[in-house]
């Protein structure tokens, strides 16, 4: 094993207990930090065949309610079908620095609107849902990443608890089959993607049900703004050595400066709460 094997492991563990305390955030804790280390068309393929067992394992855990949200995802996912198709494409034909780059650049202003709870409700939420698939379907499918713009769609649709967790098992499920079926059809589903599920699979199986168990610990909220800005401070540190110039240090020092006074208000704002 080599540090980056240790490494990847580790984050894939960490990625987990988000995911099984939260539902979601496996790919967008992971991602940041592994292509410090490994290619997008390497890393990718190895993260979808997991995401497939994940988002099909919550699926069946919440089958019963499937029906009851279809009608609100269905649009979605038929967008998804034609942006996992140009996003694969595309992943397969350039070049890895410059992927990285457009998955941080990308990542980056999603992480931080979804900390500082930005809500635009659509009122025609189904003519909504065809253009928002397309777009998360070419983001899943280039870099493994939906969490974020999913999570904001629903939440801004003022989606419950329980039928958020549901439409996310749809769509994410969805999203890593096409993708899985995309990858395959372009020939990314290499040996050496395959070998790095040495280190990842493990991780995941005790990070998950280790998730469940913490969550009913802790304050839900306070858990995933914390995932959030150590996200986004990953982001940032992966720009500052991707960006060239000037632009490596002033895009990741904002983003930083923005993540702390978001981090700030989240925490003061929840202090007068509990004092009041």
């Amino acid at each position: 094993m080599t540090d980056a094997t240790w490494i990847l492991g580790g984050i894939s563990a960490v990625a987990a207990t988000v995911t099984g305390a939260l539902g979601y955030g496996f790919s967008s804790l992971t991602v940041p930090v592994a292509l410090l280390f490994y290619s997008a068309r390497v890393l990718n393929p190895a993260l979808i065949l997991v995401e497939v067992a994940v988002n099909l394992y919550a699926l069946f855990l919440n089958r019963r309610s499937v029906r009851r949200v279809w009608p609100r995802v269905a649009p979605l996912v038929l967008g998804l079908v034609p942006g996992v198709a140009a996003g694969a494409l595309l992943l397969s034909r350039l070049a890895p620095t410059a992927m990285k780059t457009v998955t941080f650049l990308v990542l980056l202003p999603l992480i931080l609107l979804q900390a500082a709870g930005v809500r635009w409700p659509f009122r025609r939420e189904r003519a909504a849902g065809v253009p928002l698939g397309i777009g998360v379907g070419f983001l899943y499918s280039t870099t493994t990443i939906s969490g974020p713009p999913l999570a904001l769609f629903f939440n801004n649709q003022g989606m419950v608890k329980s039928d958020f967790k549901v439409a996310l098992a749809v769509a994410r499920s969805a999203e890593s089959l096409l993708t899985l079926t995309a990858y395959a059809w372009l020939g990314l589903l290499g040996g050496e993607s395959t070998g790095l599920l040495l280190y990842i699979a493990p991780a995941v199986l005790i990070g998950m049900p280790f998730g469940h168990w913490l969550i009913r610990r802790l304050n839900p909220e306070t858990f995933r703004r914390v995932c959030m800005s150590f996200d986004a401070w990953v982001v940032s540190f992966g720009l500052s050595r991707l960006l060239p110039g000037a632009l490596g240090v002033i895009i990741p020092l904002a983003a930083v400066a923005v993540d702390v006074v978001l981090l700030w208000s989240f925490f003061s704002v929840a202090r007068r709460l509990e004092t009041a």
